[in-house]
């Protein structure tokens, strides 16, 4: 009997031994897979926070356009490197429309991002890939969304899932970001290796 228990604790450490495994491989894939849509406010003022979401809205719809063909994150992230510029010139005429003396700044960059809860989807805290737009002195709120696989724009957690699968997600990652009851704890622990990520990390 004892023999019989010492097999059952050790099949018990395997199991959860296998189970963070697979939370490690669904956390380096939402890292190496997704990049992610940073915009910060010139400040927190009711007409800063504004323009942000239409700054938000003009860059997003050249984004959509400069990356309908891209196959992969890294393929979104060289088209969207020689088209920096033009990126800026959408977010700065929307600023100039709108009688804004302050100008946008878009970057290529890495960052640590706080866990984020969207309308139809949710994503764990950690380091991310992220195209970073900035408006006059970025002292205010954030915007955060994924522009590669295209999560902004679905509109309901059937058009999210879709565009998990299409990615290559797994099933069980794709229930984790979009809220499926019997993936909580897995999107709890996902969070718990971003956030412990983000501690560790240096950038």
């Amino acid at each position: 009997m004892r023999k019989a228990g010492k097999w059952i604790a050790l099949a018990a450490v395997l199991a959860v031994f296998v189970y963070m495994l697979s939370i490690a491989a669904d956390k380096k894939q939402l890292s190496d897979e997704i990049l992610r849509l940073h915009v910060v406010a010139n400040s927190d003022s009711t007409e800063d926070q504004t323009v942000k979401l239409q700054v938000r809205d003009a860059v997003l719809g050249e984004v959509e356009k400069l990356t309908a063909g891209a196959a992969c994150k890294e393929e979104a992230q060289r088209l969207l490197s020689g088209e920096l510029e033009k990126l800026e010139q959408a977010a700065n005429a929307v600023l100039e429309a709108n009688g804004f003396m302050d100008r946008a700044k878009v970057t290529l960059a890495k960052e640590a991002f706080p866990v984020r809860e969207y309308d139809t989807f949710s994503l764990p805290a950690g380091v991310y890939d992220s195209l970073r737009v900035t408006i006059g002195e970025a002292q205010g709120r954030n915007w955060w969304c994924v522009v590669f696989p295209s999560l902004c724009i679905p509109a309901a957690s059937e058009g999210v899932e879709d565009t998990a699968a299409g990615a290559g997600f797994s099933d069980s990652l794709s229930g984790a970001i979009t809220g499926e009851p019997q993936y909580e704890v897995r999107f709890f622990l996902l969070d718990v290796w971003g956030r412990l990520e983000n501690f560790f990390w240096k950038g």
